[in-house]
């Protein structure tokens, strides 16, 4: 993958950061929110020192995108770790009525408090952290029941901070996405690419789309050929990867002048079907077996 994959990390992001470690004597809790179809690549490894050890809540959001059968094994992954995890989907609504009540059951003790000082009823005060483009503001608005926090599908919408006060007990400090310096697993950055974490203008997209075509071909060739109306995979086993993508145009029909195939093309909408599930529901990563 190109240097710029795996070292890209604007500037507004260092301020991110240190708006987290200034915000946190606001909040009660932090509530973290990773895409379900990374749920490793998406974690920032920098979030538990920055938030020293607050209460925290994981969201696996995206649920719907990913693996019915890996969300439940990443489910059951952070929930052994003594974590509170939940599956999320903005889209079907899963799991967005389990975060009040999971907050105020880690709370309990702060709320007892509140109650016994006549102060019952008050807001728990979260702060939502979230690496860029894994729809912390479209989950804040559906627990709002309104367009609070400002939705766009691209990274780094959420520039400042923003607090959004709901009506289920819970006051959402809205941070803007942060990654991290330097991803040392190269398969990391890639998966932030391919999911739309970094911003696609900055990134070779036929790389992008080379690397997802390797992914896809090992994890869910199935849904590869059905998709792109391959023939079995094992057919293509003396092509590579980019030679796979070409293939991929070449049974769409994205040809040009010559019959030369439409590489940039091919990688723009095999990406964007990936993002879109049109290829299936699938995870990026799996499991670790010890």
């Amino acid at each position: 993958m190109p240097s710029q994959i795996i070292q890209w990390f604007p500037g507004h992001m260092a301020k991110t950061r240190r708006m987290i470690s200034e915000n946190l004597k606001n909040v009660d809790i932090v509530i973290e929110i990773l895409d379900a179809r990374i749920p490793k690549s998406s974690r920032n490894p920098e979030i538990s020192s920055l938030t020293a050890n607050k209460p925290s809540v994981i969201l696996l959001n995206k649920a719907s995108l990913a693996d019915p059968n890996m969300n439940r094994q990443w489910l059951e992954h952070y929930n052994s770790k003594s974590s509170v995890c939940i599956l999320t989907d903005c889209i079907t609504g899963e799991g967005l009525n389990k975060i009040p009540t999971a907050v105020k059951n880690i709370l309990s003790e702060k709320v007892e408090r509140y109650e016994s000082k006549g102060m019952s009823g008050r807001n728990l005060k979260a702060m939502v952290l979230g690496i860029p483009n894994v729809g912390k503001s479209s989950l804040i608005n559906k627990i709002c029941k309104n367009k609070k926090a400002k939705v766009e599908n691209r990274p780094g919408v959420t520039v400042d901070k923003q607090w959004i006060v709901t009506d289920v007990g819970l006051s959402l400090l809205d941070m803007p996405g942060v990654l991290w310096p330097k991803f040392d697993d190269k398969a990391v950055g890639e998966n932030l690419a391919i999911t739309g974490a970094i911003k696609d203008d900055i990134l070779d997209i036929e790389e992008i789309a080379t690397v997802l075509c390797k992914r896809l071909r090992n994890l869910y060739p199935s849904l590869l050929c059905e998709r792109y109306k391959l023939s079995d995979m094992s057919q293509y086993d003396d092509m590579n990867d980019y030679e796979l993508l070409c293939e991929i145009g070449r049974k769409r029909g994205f040809l040009i002048s010559g019959g030369e195939i439409n590489t940039e093309r091919t990688a723009n909408v095999l990406i964007d079907e990936f993002r879109a599930a049109k290829i299936g529901r699938i995870t990026l990563d799996k499991i670790e077996q010890k």
